[in-house]
């Protein structure tokens, strides 16, 4: 399997790609962004890009790839909604088309949230903007797409937050969410099961295209 990567510095990038790169049956990891990763892995390839925005300037080396995972994105926190749909529709959605025209057969799996808005027209500034994403990616011809709507996510294996307080909550709070965890396993997910479940997506399909949690949780059993 050759997988393209877009958001491998946040988070849930960090431990997908992980996973990724442990998995035997992954060829190819290729990171996309404004800037190359600081690690090093025989799999791992970077494409350095000066505007996300224009991926299809890079189509040469984008063909050919089997999976994308995208996980770009920014928080709504103090953000007006055309700052806010610019990262996270125009970007999301530019990069699909191109995706979608190069590698047909390829499965797209988009990192949405918890409680996303599929008719576009609530209350909710951020659940309207991500549904829109969501829906103009379900539109396009791909393979298959996935809108993984992912809640509580655990760090597991040294992966970080590049939001400091969310690291600091983490820390602090750890012992309480993995007892969560334990209580709650199909809501409270890690970034390890994250990256199984993106991988089991991309070989065995998923029964549905929007996934919440409990969804993403059954993928793994």
């Amino acid at each position: 399997m050759k997988i393209i990567f877009f958001g491998a510095t946040g988070m849930i990038g960090q431990g997908a790609l992980r996973e990724c790169l442990a998995d035997p049956s992954v060829e190819i990891v290729l990171a996309v962004g404004r800037s190359p990763l600081a690690q090093d892995h025989p799999k791992l390839q970077m494409l350095v890009v000066s505007d996300l925005y224009n991926v299809a300037a890079y189509e040469n080396q984008m063909a050919g790839y089997d999976l994308c995972f995208f996980s770009l994105g920014s928080s709504s926190v103090g953000r007006k909604e055309p700052e806010y749909r610019r990262i996270n529709f125009d970007l999301p959605v530019a990069a699909a088309q191109a995706l979608a025209r190069i590698n047909p057969q390829m499965t797209f799996i988009y990192i949405s949230g918890a409680g996303t808005d599929s008719t576009e027209k609530g209350r909710s500034m951020w659940a309207r903007v991500k549904g829109q994403t969501e829906n103009a990616i379900l539109r396009l011809p791909f393979k298959a797409a996935y809108m993984f709507r992912i809640g509580a996510v655990l760090p597991m294996h040294g992966v970080k937050s590049k939001t400091a307080w969310y690291n600091t909550l983490y820390t602090i709070g750890a012992p309480l969410f993995f007892l969560l965890r334990k209580l709650f396993p199909r809501h409270i997910l890690s970034t390890e099961q994250l990256g199984h479940a993106v991988l089991a997506a991309a070989r065995h399909g998923a029964p549905k295209s929007i996934l919440e949690s409990p969804d993403i949780y059954r993928l793994l059993h």
